[in-house]
């Protein structure tokens, strides 16, 4: 039986993990270091580290937080945001990324997910997809959500997943930080598209949701969350124990 994984996200901006609603009103939170640090001694599998305005302001991702951050952790780091480059992949991994994760890059050159598979294998390539259902059609968005593409977004998800994405981060903005739930609906049209991993992202309100999540959509290989694990509102330990209650395969 696969390991579910519980993956905490750190969203950076200047330096600092902030969280917002919908993609707006973002909130100052703490040093993505600590966090980090924190994440790593609760039990938590990997850690997702996203410099969220590289992308909207045109620049590279921020090293020299990021170089803090791995040097805290020891379990896998993916790191997104302005990574349009295979020079961009070869800067964070360097800086001590295990994956790296694009998303507006990509969708400007589809080619980068195929070259960074080629030269770094497909387990480092994650694509990370900004979805909101749009006149009744899930839709790719970028820029942090604010742009939208009109990309028909499980088509985007077949073509990832055929030109050599190892994961995908699916994240529902209509679900994001409204804490009421994974988005089913979108996440089942993504498992039933595509046969790699996929992470779900965005709306999930309480340590329930991960325990419906898992057992709704087997095809689902991990829980990503950022406010409620911020907040102290859930707890990785505890969450994972609840989890194990339910027969979802952890590790503890």
């Amino acid at each position: 039986m696969i390991t579910k994984r519980i993956i905490p996200c750190l969203d950076v901006k200047d330096g600092r993990v902030v969280k917002g609603i919908n993609f707006k009103g973002l909130q100052d939170i703490s040093s993505p270091v600590t966090l980090a640090r924190h994440y790593c001694e609760s039990g938590a599998d990997e850690l997702v580290f996203y410099d969220i305005t590289a992308s909207s302001e045109g620049r590279a991702l921020f090293t020299d937080v990021l170089k803090r951050v791995a040097s805290e952790i020891f379990i896998p780091l993916t790191v997104g945001g302005g990574i349009n480059t295979l020079a961009d992949f070869d800067r964070v991994l360097k800086c001590g990324a295990d994956k790296v994760s694009i998303n507006s890059g990509a969708i400007k050159n589809p080619d980068l997910i195929s070259e960074a598979a080629k030269k770094y294998g497909s387990q480092c390539v994650v694509l990370s997809a900004d979805i909101k259902r749009e006149n009744g059609v899930f839709t790719i968005f970028t820029k942090g959500g604010r742009e939208n593409t009109g990309i028909e977004a499980l088509s985007w998800l077949r073509r990832a997943e055929a030109s050599g994405a190892g994961e995908l981060v699916i994240n529902s903005i209509d679900a994001d930080g409204v804490k009421g739930g994974f988005n089913l609906e979108l996440l089942e049209a993504a498992a039933n598209a595509v046969s790699i991993p996929i992470i779900a992202s965005g709306g999930a309100g309480s340590a329930e949701d991960f325990v419906t999540l898992f057992k709704t959509i087997d095809k689902v290989d991990a829980g990503l969350a950022a406010s409620i694990f911020h907040f102290g509102e859930v707890k990785i330990p505890s969450l994972k124990t609840l989890l194990h209650q339910n027969g979802i395969n952890v590790r503890l």
